[in-house]
């Protein structure tokens, strides 16, 4: 998931969906020191427990929802890494979480997210491949990883196109 952000000289990045914090570890060693990170969490148990795990400051623990990125970060933002469920969102939330992102980056940024292999075929996996390369210049996607239980690859998103052409 980290691989190929240049993590160690972001100011600022952010985490969607972090859940239990799996990914937060492993962003954390990367930074240099002074990083910001902040990890929006959605469900109101995770943000609390993620919160005390974290009491240290090394995590700046944010409880709200993805699609209202911009306001509650402050930005340009020079990475968003996700581990939210991006198949089994509506179209519709897919869109306003992506154009979200987007609209914190800042010049150069860099977005990273994972798919599970088993559903990378699917529409919702084409649809949001699509959504990606509508608001990134470029769209990569990293080998698969079947020692992962399951099986899932990275998705790595450079270069966000202005907001206004992003598709809605």
């Amino acid at each position: 998931m980290t691989d190929g952000l240049d993590l160690g000289r972001a100011a600022t990045v952010v985490e969607l969906g972090p859940g239990t914090g799996a990914i937060t570890e492993a962003i954390l060693p990367l930074l240099a020191p002074g990083a910001r990170l902040i990890a929006v969490e959605v469900n109101p148990v995770l943000a609390t427990r993620l919160a005390q795990r974290y009491r240290d400051g090394r995590v700046e623990v944010v409880h709200g929802s993805a699609a209202d990125l911009p306001d509650l970060v402050p930005h340009p933002v020079d990475t968003v890494v996700s581990g939210l469920p991006w198949t089994v969102m509506p179209a519709a939330l897919q869109r306003q979480i992506l154009d979200a992102v987007v609209a914190v980056l800042g010049p150069g940024g860099r977005f990273s997210t994972f798919a599970y292999a088993h559903a990378g075929w699917t529409p919702p996996a084409n649809r949001f491949v699509a959504e990606l390369s509508a608001r990134f210049s470029t769209v990569e996607r990293g080998r698969t990883v079947w020692a992962n239980l399951p099986p899932a690859y990275v998705r790595r998103a450079f270069e966000p196109r202005v907001p206004a052409q992003a598709p809605s």
